[in-house]
């Protein structure tokens, strides 16, 4: 969708939840056993992120934790950042979930319910902030694994897709906010906020980013 065309799309708001919809991350699909081995695996990659750190960390090391063959490891995900991503999938679908359905002001909220976009987007804003802290380093490999790739990642799109609805119920206050969305999710950048964090720490980094967004509800 363009810019002009984003501007102009006032769609009755479930036709616009569909887009989200499709866009959410999905869940994958597997053989039974083939499922068993990816828990392993993550399980594994997880414990051993958390407790040396993910760049100590090599897909050998995974492989043997997870007691599978280093074949089948690099087959399913690739690499290192393949893992992380995989890692998030489940946290971004839980997000991704509260988004669509949850209570407001983060989602929706109750049919019938009336929740302000500037409300929502702040709650966005505190929501998405606090999951790229949490897994600050897993997101920062997978967003930066190669040139653009956070721009790849299908999260993303959702992510912006969600902005730009947001913005747009703002009418004339955004006046694109396709664009717009682009600016704030630059921000919410893991790679960016590594930056600020070992410049200014965590609770200075959280505190600027809500003014941030704050001032662009305004």
């Amino acid at each position: 969708m363009s810019g002009e065309e984003a501007m102009m799309d006032r769609r009755p708001a479930g036709a616009r939840r569909v887009d989200l919809e499709l866009m959410r991350t999905p869940p994958p699909k597997e053989r039974a056993d083939a499922a068993r081995n990816r828990v392993k695996v993550l399980d594994a990659a997880a414990a051993l992120f958390a407790r040396h750190g993910v760049e100590a960390v090599s897909m050998d090391a995974v492989a043997a934790e997870a007691g599978v063959g280093k074949g089948t490891l690099f087959r399913r995900f690739g690499d290192k950042a393949g893992l992380a991503v995989a890692l998030l999938n489940e946290r971004e679908r839980e997000l991704q979930d509260a988004i669509l359905s949850g209570p407001s002001p983060l989602g929706p909220g109750e049919e019938g319910a009336v929740v302000a976009p500037s409300e929502r987007l702040h709650a966005f804003a505190d929501a998405y902030l606090n999951y790229v802290l949490d897994h600050l380093s897993l997101v920062r490999m997978s967003e930066t694994a190669s040139p653009g790739a956070r721009y790849r990642i299908g999260a993303y799109g959702f992510w912006h897709r969600h902005l730009t609805i947001l913005l747009d119920q703002r009418g004339d206050a955004v006046p694109d906010g396709e664009a717009a969305a682009h600016a704030l999710l630059a921000v919410l950048g893991a790679e960016h906020l590594t930056a600020m964090v070992e410049s200014v720490g965590t609770e200075r980094t959280r505190a600027t980013v809500r003014k941030f967004f704050e001032m662009a509800r305004a």
